[in-house]
């Protein structure tokens, strides 16, 4: 459920990310039981220009891996929660009907 104030933390240790992605993340980040979100790094892939897409590839120890695309950019987040998979899916479905 989302608080008035973040209950997770977003680390941002990168300079760059895929365009449109942070509201998103800071949106999620506002669900109790989303610890840390952690982006990594950009990556290149080959495909044609689209939109921004989010989904969930894999759990993770933790927590869940999340894939962002936009165009020919891929990045991996990873999602460090106490939520079972049907809460985390509804958590991130909120977040991106909200932001994306």
């Amino acid at each position: 459920m989302p608080a008035n104030k973040p209950k997770g933390r977003l680390v941002l240790n990168h300079s760059t990310h895929v365009e449109g992605l942070i509201p998103v993340l800071e949106e999620l980040a506002t669900y109790a039981g989303i610890q840390t979100i952690t982006p990594g790094a950009l990556a290149k892939v080959r495909s044609r220009p689209s939109n921004l897409r989010l989904r969930i590839s894999v759990p993770i120890r933790g927590g869940f891996k999340l894939q962002a695309r936009k165009g020919t950019t891929v990045q991996e987040v990873f999602v460090i929660t106490n939520l079972d998979r049907p809460e985390f899916e509804q958590a991130f479905q909120t977040a991106l009907a909200k932001r994306g």
